[in-house]
């Protein structure tokens, strides 16, 4: 499956790019103050940590449903260390509690089933191809 997603410089604006994804609108990426940016939205960094826990909490959440657990919802903490990030290591903690599950074996597997989530498989054990092209006048 292809998917296209389309930023664009926000006008009078420092870094700040608007994102134009499937008809979902409001979605904007920025740069934190320290770095030069205005910091009026996530950072690049925030999204791909973000995207990881979403996933995870969506990949138990199918889960429990599917085995008719009494899961309320969950709630997914983040942690970043990216103090190596220039030497090539970034680390993220990702903190679940999964609401409604008083159960410790049902906790433990939802834990192990969020490892099998798509981004965090894509995060951990594929391979990423990019491919960066300048546009030809008649794209733009």
């Amino acid at each position: 499956m292809q998917k296209t997603i389309e930023i664009v410089s926000e006008r009078n604006s420092i870094f700040r790019q608007r994102v134009e994804l499937d008809g979902f609108e409001d979605i904007f990426v920025d740069v934190p103050r320290a770095f030069g940016g205005e910091g009026s939205a996530p950072d690049p960094h925030d999204y791909f940590d973000l995207s990881l826990g979403a996933c995870k909490a969506i990949t138990a959440q199918m889960y429990a449903k599917r085995k008719q657990w009494p899961l309320e919802g969950v709630s997914v903490t983040i942690n970043r260390d990216d103090s190596e990030e220039r030497k090539g290591t970034y680390r993220l903690e990702v903190v679940m509690t999964f609401h409604g599950i008083d159960d410790p074996a049902q906790r433990q597997r939802l834990e192990e089933i969020s490892h099998k989530c798509p981004i965090h498989r894509l995060m951990t054990s594929s391979t990423v191809e990019v491919t960066t092209r300048t546009a030809d006048i008649a794209e733009s």
